[in-house]
């Protein structure tokens, strides 16, 4: 079982995010779940806003600038993206601009986590 986990894991590590979101939502289908946690019953919010807050499950990516490293940067959009290399230039000397809309959470901080390892000044909204 070992063995397989960590043939696993490596195959994981190798896939960009994009692939990634798709194994998870071939997965859910496959085994027939959702990704809801169980939610404890909680005290109302005392704010309006705070609750509005929560609810927010989707952000946009936005790029602002690509830093001292504009070709790795380049190379990254290019692949989270799936965009042609002239397309994903243009886009990173557009900065500042939006990435991604509406972006589940989750993949957002990976895509900002990604960008900014490249050198990319990136912010979620």
């Amino acid at each position: 079982m070992a063995e397989n986990k960590d043939k696993i894991i490596e195959m994981v590590e190798k896939m960009t995010v994009l692939e990634l979101a798709e194994l998870v939502e071939a997965l859910k289908e496959k085994f027939n779940v959702t990704a809801a946690a169980p939610v404890a019953v909680a005290a109302a919010p005392a704010a309006g806003g705070a609750a509005a807050e929560a609810e927010k499950t989707t952000s946009t990516v936005v790029l602002h600038s690509a830093g001292q490293s504009k070709l790795q940067v380049i190379k990254v959009v290019k692949a989270l993206l799936g965009v042609e290399l002239k397309e994903a230039k243009e886009i990173v000397d557009a900065a500042p601009k939006d990435i991604k809309k509406d972006v589940p959470n989750e993949e957002a901080e990976k895509m900002k986590e990604q960008l900014e390892q490249a050198g990319a000044v990136v912010e979620l909204k």
